[in-house]
């Protein structure tokens, strides 16, 4: 069962990993600006967006695991990658195995505390229980930019500049996702760790400074962790940037893509 996905453009492969709950459409803002260099790949992974579970671990090593089989399936060798959240944990895996010529990951999951942690998930699964109590009046609340703002505050931080329909189809993905609350679950093994096992792989970690989800603290944390990765702040942006700030992404993107592996502090 091959995972339903987005291509567009030409050029050296450019995987994009959405993260928990999202699907690949969350990368439009940028895919345009990604296509005119790469041969862009946008997946949905398994239990997410377009595609159905197929048996697949949604821990960060199971979907890695998924995306290199995705990756022989597609006659990738060792695409770039790039990943959000839960994506961004899974592009650094990716990198880990060396299975990617350079991994991005922005604002990604695992650098965070314990606690920071159960925050995360805490608050996602409250989100989650909420929607369907707002799904009658969801497209009167979205029709507004206010609504938009009071509803996607902690992920966006222009949350206003998402369109209507947008809105709805972004809420109904994370409560059609089957593998939303096993991949939640999943995180609670998952830290960072093991740094110097990427090296050799080029790295780029990018952060909003709105980030409330996956608070810039950790951004911090993943600086000292990984000296030798290029970090990147993302001003003006929230935890889901693309939509904050297209041609900032798209640019930060292609670096990440371009980049050499670093061995001093950057």
């Amino acid at each position: 069962m091959g995972l339903v996905h987005h291509r567009q453009g030409s050029g050296e492969p450019l995987v994009l990993v959405h993260g928990v709950g999202s699907r690949w459409q969350v990368w439009e803002p940028v895919i345009d600006a990604l296509a005119a260099h790469h041969d862009v790949f946008a997946v949905d992974l398994p239990g997410f967006g377009g595609s159905a579970p197929d048996g697949t671990v949604p821990s960060i090593e199971g979907q890695s695991e998924r995306l290199e089989r995705f990756f022989a399936e597609e006659g990738l060798d060792r695409p770039h990658v790039a990943g959000n959240s839960m994506g961004g944990a899974i592009a650094l895996e990716l990198a880990r195995r060396g299975s990617v010529r350079s991994a991005t990951g922005v604002s990604p999951a695992g650098f965070w505390t314990r606690q920071e942690r159960e925050w995360c998930i805490r608050t996602l699964q409250a989100t989650a229980t909420l929607l369907p109590l707002i799904r009658p009046v969801l497209p009167a609340l979205v029709a507004t930019g206010l609504g938009r703002t009071l509803l996607f505050a902690q992920l966006f931080r222009k949350p206003w500049k998402l369109g209507a329909q947008e809105s709805v189809d972004t809420v109904d993905a994370l409560m059609g996702a089957a593998s939303w609350e096993e991949a939640l679950e999943q995180f609670r093994g998952h830290t960072f760790h093991d740094a110097q096992e990427l090296r050799g792989v080029p790295v780029t970690i990018a952060w909003g400074d709105h980030d409330y989800l996956l608070l810039p603290r950790q951004r911090d944390r993943a600086r000292r962790v990984l000296p030798w990765a290029r970090h990147v702040e993302l001003p003006g942006c929230g935890h889901v940037p693309f939509a904050d700030d297209p041609e900032l992404l798209a640019t930060v993107l292609l670096a990440g893509a371009r980049s050499k592996p670093l061995t001093a502090v950057r």
